[in-house]
């Protein structure tokens, strides 16, 4: 599958450029059947449009790659970033968290974990009453400015799987290991220092792509799972970015 091939295929406008000789080669690994599959049923998430949004920061900008499992099962919450939920607007209210952010239980339970490593919350008081105590003057308002900070920190969001179609999402992710192989080691001969983060079992399978001198890497449950919140692991990584603060 060449440049113009792929163009046809899956929008590669929102990447950037230092991206596009990587996906193509990366897409050229992959099984062209399913491709062509992809190409003649688009039915899929996040759609051929969105499907390389977390390509938009650029490769030497890097400094964290983050695997999630799959795209969300919604239209209007899939937008190419793993984890990032676009139906999501405010982050708050005066009860603690939105009412969209509690119905999200994986963004939910980031959010919360954040609040720990923020040292606003204790891991075993993390209701919607403690919430609504904290004083949020100086965080982030909206889901969005919170995925910018994780963006601007050097987080490569993607997925295990870049597609979701109703079968099984093991499958998909199966179908995209070459690709994933392909972008972790082209990635880490441009920024060897970079972290592999895993969330999730699906997640956890990259782990055997990532090249064998992978020294920084952390593997964990995924968000959805309450025990996310309490992981020390997690709570040590994340407490020195500051991910909800207002900056």
């Amino acid at each position: 599958m060449n440049y113009t091939m792929t163009k046809q295929l899956f929008n590669l406008h929102t990447a950037h450029p230092s991206w596009h000789h990587c996906l193509t080669h990366a897409l050229e690994c992959m099984n062209p059947a399913y491709l062509n599959k992809l190409y003649s049923n688009p039915d899929w998430l996040p759609g051929p449009v969105n499907i390389f949004n977390a390509f938009s920061l650029p490769v030497t900008h890097v400094n964290y790659i983050l695997f999630g499992e799959s795209p969300y099962p919604r239209k209007q919450s899939a937008n190419g970033y793993a984890f990032w939920d676009q139906a999501v607007t405010e982050l708050w209210s005066e009860s603690g968290m939105s009412k969209a952010v509690n119905r999200a239980t994986s963004l939910r339970n980031m959010i919360k974990t954040l609040l720990v490593a923020e040292g606003l919350l204790y891991a075993h008081e993390t209701t919607q009453e403690h919430i609504a105590k904290i004083d949020k003057k100086n965080l982030i308002q909206t889901n969005t400015a919170l995925f910018n900070n994780f963006i601007k920190h050097g987080f490569l969001l993607l997925n295990a799987t870049l597609v979701l179609q109703p079968q099984n999402v093991r499958k998909d992710a199966a179908e995209w290991y070459p690709f994933i192989q392909y972008v972790l080691h082209f990635l880490y001969q441009q920024r060897p220092e970079i972290y592999l983060i895993l969330f999730g079992n699906i997640a956890n399978t990259i782990d055997k792509l990532a090249p064998q001198n992978t020294l920084k890497k952390l593997q964990v449950e995924h968000p959805y799972n309450h025990s996310f919140i309490n992981n020390a692991k997690v709570l040590e990584f994340f407490q020195p970015l500051h991910l909800l603060r207002d900056t």
